[in-house]
């Protein structure tokens, strides 16, 4: 493979709710599950995206994230396995699937996040990023990404193998495209089945339907347990039966299929042979426990905000609220970020400084956990907490967030914005700006990385050996501080983020 596989589609935040139920609700006959545990994933095209890294290739995901707390549990989950996000701006809230769950039975599923809200316009960037794709899998989940007209352009005229997996909801592949996945259900009701029709029969005919009504290269229609039925252009369709006894959870299968085809056609396989790998790939996710088994281990949960003093102005719920104002107002959103241990003047020049820059500050803050991975078990001197409240009360920022991870990647994706700043001697010509490890994050959406001037002298490290206190590492690098002992953001390799 030449280029990324690139994931097109809508993203859900799903939950499984695992629990036992031992009684009764005494004022309804229904069962009342007591929880155990849940989990997080990616749903949707997340999904999708986060099989196909899980098999060694090169992924990005195009999709639209709300700004909200779902969109910032996606984008760190997302991270955390390997998955590259070209987020679209989206209204509205992140649609989730809530699945309540008893002794691997479930019971209910609850769905939230009401109508779809229309996703944002795609960047230059996400354009080139599918034209230089290996292949392309559109993973619609009738939420609207696959319709924006920009993104059908450049699908149509990429050369690279387009799959293409529909929801009922959603609009027509466009055409052209090497294969299509639709499940037994959606073909009987994108191409009605005749009356009296076999199971095969129907298939087949909904199959070679689809293909000239999109005119696709071929149609694979998934059969569950019964493997899945490919037509092309013969007359004969090709049945592919499952290697085995696939039961269990299906849950993710047809994501499984469509993101195993997908990287088949990458690596240069025939539609017949990706079709057959996708249908062995399904069958043993099925068979060995489905998506609880499949997925890596969970991320935390992002820390959500502070209670006490300051603590409106800390968390995702704050960030989310000054995102949608200023956004909604057509403003510009500036985003830095940092361990700030030991607040000194030189971070508040720096955050002084950003702030002048557009109509709001957020500032991305390691939570102690970050930290301590970073500096070490003596690391932070400072408690997030503290922390998140000191740099709230400072009239130059405007909201907090807490990440839990080395560096603010997921962080990035979700919020999106519009200048991101470092603190560091760049301006100056001692580093390079082409350098920035977050410049390319920001491509993404069309933002930019700046740098301003830190106050010379400043630095928390020193401040805490005075104090007979031990040091660390660089919190955003994890690379030794250099010899500058500046106090403000930054991630140059011979610089420290935030002393």
């Amino acid at each position: 493979m030449t280029g990324p596989v690139v994931v097109v589609g809508d993203i859900l935040l799903d939950r499984d709710v695992e629990g036992v139920v031992s009684r009764l609700c005494p004022d309804s006959p229904v069962p009342v599950l007591d929880e155990t545990e849940s989990t997080d994933r990616p749903g949707g095209a997340g999904l999708a995206a986060v099989f196909a890294a899980a098999q060694g290739a090169e992924v990005v995901l195009v999709t639209a994230l709300a700004d909200d707390a779902g969109g910032a549990r996606l984008s760190a989950l997302l991270a955390a396995a390997g998955v590259q996000v070209y987020a679209l701006g989206m209204s509205g809230a992140t649609p989730e699937k809530i699945r309540l769950r008893a002794r691997g039975r479930v019971l209910l599923r609850h769905d939230r996040g009401g109508v779809p809200a229309a996703p944002g316009q795609p960047s230059d960037e996400v354009l080139r990023v599918i034209a230089r794709a290996s292949a392309v899998l559109v993973s619609d989940y009738g939420r609207g990404v696959a319709r924006l007209p920009a993104l059908r352009a450049a699908l149509a005229a990429t050369r690279a193998p387009v799959v293409w997996d529909p929801h009922p909801r959603g609009p027509a592949a466009v055409p052209g495209v090497h294969l299509a996945t639709p499940n037994e259900s959606e073909v009987r009701e994108l191409i009605p089945a005749l009356p009296g029709a076999s199971r095969l029969a129907a298939a087949a005919r909904g199959a070679q339907g689809l293909r000239r009504r999109w005119r696709a290269g071929a149609v694979a229609v998934t059969l569950g347990g019964d493997g899945a039925l490919l037509c092309h252009a013969g007359a004969t369709p090709l049945v592919v039966p499952t290697p085995g006894n696939a039961e269990g959870d299906t849950c993710g299968a047809g994501d499984r299929f469509a993101a195993t085809a997908s990287l088949a056609l990458a690596r240069g396989a025939l539609v017949s042979e990706a079709v057959q790998a996708a249908v062995a790939e399904a069958s043993a996710y099925v068979a060995s426990g489905g998506v609880a088994a499949a997925l890596p281990p969970p991320v935390r949960p992002v820390p959500t905000g502070v209670a006490g003093p300051g603590g409106e102005r800390v968390g995702i719920a704050a960030v989310a609220a000054v995102l949608a104002d200023v956004r909604a107002a057509g403003g510009t959103v500036v985003a830095t970020g940092g361990c700030f241990d030991l607040l000194h003047a030189g971070h508040v020049a720096t955050l002084q400084a950003a702030r002048q820059l557009g109509d709001c500050l957020i500032v991305c803050l390691n939570s102690d956990a970050s930290v301590a991975g970073l500096k070490g078990p003596e690391r932070p001197v400072v408690s997030q907490s503290d922390r998140g409240r000191l740099l709230a009360a400072l009239s130059c920022v405007d909201a907090v967030m807490i990440f839990d991870e080395p560096t603010p990647q997921a962080a990035l994706s979700w919020l999106r914005p519009d200048v991101w700043v470092k603190g560091g001697d760049y301006a100056t010509g001692g580093g390079d700006t082409g350098a920035l490890p977050e410049a390319e994050i920001l491509r993404r959406w069309g933002g930019n990385t700046v740098v301003v001037p830190y106050l010379d002298g400043r630095s928390t490290t020193d401040m805490i050996a005075r104090s007979g206190h031990a040091t660390g590492a660089c919190c955003a690098t994890g690379v030794p501080a250099g010899p500058g002992g500046h106090g403000g953001p930054s991630a140059a390799p011979s610089e420290e983020w935030s002393r």
